[in-house]
């Protein structure tokens, strides 16, 4: 399959290593600023290769070239607009995390996808961590029984030189906060184990140490569940003077699981009623990681391409990401209001937050 990709900052690494792991036909690259495009190909020795093209305008890009996969990695604040671009000239897409900064937008890809008859699927690369498969599958097996509560909680540190390095960081336009930069992925993951239908959220949200951006560097919420389940979301940029752990727990009548490391991908605690050998095994388990972002963006590509060739949804598609917009639009709009509020959210954006701070 052909693929390009759009946006070579820092994340575009873990994009060109699951093309590479892949096999993918890599045919070109996109950004505003072409040495950051030089870099990429040098980091994965691909500079030589001149059948690679090199772009900085994706428009051009995606007129001059036949494509099967188009990969969105840019600043968040225009993730929606290259997606839905592509999606009308008939491309498959990956959006990395957040889909988009609003309701609105976000709805319309999954209504275009649909009309245009494109896989979309959002960069939510953790819900493919060993850890967390383990966890899916004891929950579809029913082995919780009735779920009483879960919690996420993204503990990790960024300083003024991060937000240095991208100007659009920080910023309710581009960008938004903690939760919707870092903790977007432990929250979709949260939605997803606790039943994904939500009745009610309530949040706290603020901007402690970090005056020079505009969103929050901390946010807390309680979510209610349709099932009866409660979640809790503590997601912060603030903890001194590393990152500590992302970590998952999910509480039910016959099961305790705890999921930990820096992005989910330990098994800490691995408790069932019902227990058996594999469960023994499962205790302790650890996968290793580079950094942060996991392994997972492999086995999303992987999923894309199966899901492209066999014409079935991804795995993790573009409700699913919409679904973890959602949820962080509506802790803000809880901030904002100093309300809860109610599921599904209409027309809410980031932008709404602008002076909050």
């Amino acid at each position: 399959m052909k693929y390009a990709l759009i946006g070579c900052g820092r994340i575009a690494t873990n994009h060109i290593k699951a093309v590479i792991n892949n096999k993918l036909k890599l045919v070109a690259l996109c950004d505003i600023n072409i040495n950051q495009i030089q870099s990429l190909l040098e980091k994965h020795g691909l500079d030589q290769d001149d059948s690679i093209k090199r772009y900085t305008d994706y428009k051009k890009m995606i007129e001059e070239n036949d494509l099967d996969v188009v990969a969105i990695a840019t600043e968040s604040g225009i993730h929606a607009e290259i997606a839905l671009y592509c999606i009308e000239h008939n491309l498959n897409v990956i959006i990395e995390k957040p889909m988009a900064m609003n309701m609105d937008d976000a709805n319309k890809i999954v209504l275009k996808a649909n009309e245009h008859n494109v896989k979309v699927s959002a960069c939510h690369q953790n819900r493919f961590n060993v850890a967390i498969q383990k966890m899916r599958q004891a929950l579809d097996d029913g082995r919780f029984g009735k779920l009483s509560h879960g919690s996420i909680h993204v503990r990790w540190n960024r300083n003024e030189n991060y937000y240095n390095q991208a100007l659009w960081r920080g910023k309710w336009c581009s960008d938004g906060g903690a939760l919707m930069n870092q903790c977007i992925h432990g929250i979709d993951l949260l939605r997803w184990m606790l039943g994904d239908e939500i009745e009610e959220v309530f949040g706290q949200t603020r901007r402690q140490f970090h005056d020079y951006i505009e969103a929050e560097d901390v946010g807390m919420a309680i979510v209610k569940f349709k099932n009866g389940a409660i979640g809790t979301v503590e997601g912060t940029t603030n903890v001194y003077p590393k990152n500590l752990e992302e970590t998952l727990y999910v509480f039910g009548e016959k099961g305790t699981v705890k999921i930990g490391g820096t992005s989910t991908n330990n098994i800490d605690v691995w408790e069932f009623s019902d227990e058996t050998e594999s469960d023994i095994k499962n205790k302790g388990l650890e996968e290793a990681t580079s950094n942060v972002y996991g392994n997972g963006h492999t086995s999303l590509y992987a999923d894309m391409i199966e899901a492209i060739k066999n014409d079935r949804k991804p795995y993790v598609d573009a409700v699913a990401g919409r679904n973890a917009l959602e949820l962080v639009l509506a802790i803000y709009k809880s901030q904002k209001t100093g309300k809860p509020v109610k599921l599904p959210l209409d027309h809410f954006s980031s932008t709404d937050m602008i002076g909050e701070f």
